[in-house]
């Protein structure tokens, strides 16, 4: 899977191209889809810097419950908890976990290439369950950026004591506010993604990670289908 911000300055580029073949785009029409190619870009480039970063982060999600994302750089892991489950990529494993405390279930898989970012594999993973990820809320800024009938507006606030760069959205009858911090970290969205309402807040931000959060959880019953050699 390539990077976000790889993928996010094609599309942008698209925009530029678009308006400058059509021809019946005025002047300022132009800077607005400029205005968004860059915002969207910076946002990406942001998000994409911190796939290959060390940093860990907790999240208040609606009804009072918590998620959590963490990752280091050296060596490379990356894992997602969330109510009820957890997804780990490690230089030695996959493990995706499910339940909680007593009851929680962990299978074990091989590792698999992650081309230095781990992270990829886990957003992946978790959208797939319906999760707020980095790259999905990217993807609907996108969207948004290519649509000349969107309304997108800027604003800044601190989150978990940190700078953010937010945006609310309408676009298509649809609406979501998201922001995310100077460090490339998603801050906050409120929104639908794949039809399903979602709402994420960054409450902690720390640039330290503890080794054992990417321990199997105490207790798990586990299957490692990893294949043994002698």
């Amino acid at each position: 899977m390539p990077a976000a911000s790889t993928t996010l300055r094609v599309l942008a580029a698209s925009v530029i191209a678009s308006l400058s073949v059509t021809g019946c785009q005025t002047l300022d029409d132009a800077g607005v889809a400029l205005g968004r190619a860059d915002l969207v870009n910076d946002l990406a480039a942001r998000m994409d810097r911190a796939l290959e970063q060390t940093w860990a982060a907790d999240y208040q999600l609606a009804g009072g419950q918590t998620a959590s994302i963490a990752q280091t750089a050296d060596p490379l892991r990356s894992t997602y908890t969330w109510p009820g489950g957890r997804i780990t990529v490690t230089q030695e494993a996959v493990t995706r976990c499910t339940g909680a405390s007593a009851r929680t279930s962990c299978t074990v898989s091989p590792p698999v290439l992650t081309a230095g970012k781990p992270s990829v594999i886990v957003y992946d993973e978790a959208r797939k369950l319906g999760l707020v990820t980095p790259p999905a809320v990217i993807r609907l800024l996108t969207e948004a950026a290519l649509e000349p009938d969107a309304v997108i507006k800027q604003s800044d606030t601190t989150l978990a004591g940190h700078h953010a760069t937010c945006v609310d959205v309408t676009n298509a009858g649809e609406r979501f506010a998201t922001c995310v911090t100077t460090e490339g970290v998603l801050g906050s969205f409120t929104g639908t993604l794949d039809d399903k309402a979602a709402e994420v807040t960054l409450s902690r931000y720390t640039e330290t990670v503890e080794a054992t959060t990417f321990d199997l959880p105490a207790g798990a019953a586990v299957v490692d289908r990893r294949t043994k050699t002698s």
